[in-house]
């Protein structure tokens, strides 16, 4: 298991993050970090996301700019699992509670937690896996488009040599992009 890595904080503080063997798992891990203990913290991002300063746009604003572009950094390249996917929409899910805060029930009177279909109908725009399959279809298209000799037409058409570990084999990236097509056809 590879040691700990120090990430600086919003801060100016360290804090531990875990690395993992997979680079999606890492910045999964490094996302879960972000929101469940460093925007925990005092003067940090999640003071902005519950502030009842700013309005929901403004939040949703500083969601897409600065906390997406973090979370789906290289997705164009992922292999994702349905695990996986699962773990980016409970990461989506947990920052838009944050957004969106709690709802008041009419029968009971009782605050709750807003539903999941309920964030996504206040969230308008595409869901954060939707954005990475598109993202990953564009990649596809600039791919395809690159002449033989670049190394990236090169890795994405080629063989690994030598035998493969026992087992099913591991969903590739070029099978993810085909569902994608399939999807969106």
């Amino acid at each position: 298991m590879p040691a700990p890595v120090l990430a600086p904080g919003i801060s100016g503080r360290q804090y531990r993050i875990s690395v993992t063997d997979s680079e999606t798992f890492y910045r999964f891990g490094k996302c879960n970090e972000y929101n469940g203990y460093l925007l925990m913290n005092e003067g940090s991002l999640s003071k902005l996301l519950t502030s009842l300063l700013l309005s929901k746009n403004k939040k949703v604003r500083i969601y897409k700019t600065i906390i997406l572009p973090v979370v789906l950094y290289g997705c164009e390249t992922w292999s994702l699992t349905l695990s996986e996917e699962h773990r980016l929409r409970v990461i989506e899910n947990r920052m838009l509670r944050r957004i969106f805060g709690p709802k008041r029930d009419q029968v009971t009177r009782r605050w709750r937690e807003l539903h999941n279909e309920e964030l996504h109908n206040l969230y308008s725009s595409p869901s954060i896996v939707r954005m990475t399959k598109s993202r990953r279809i564009r990649w596809a298209g600039h791919g395809a488009q690159m002449g033989e000799t670049r190394n990236g037409y090169r890795i994405l058409l080629g063989k690994p040599e030598g035998k493969r570990p026992q087992g099913r084999l591991r969903r590739t990236w070029v099978d993810n992009s085909r569902m994608d097509l399939r999807d969106t056809s």
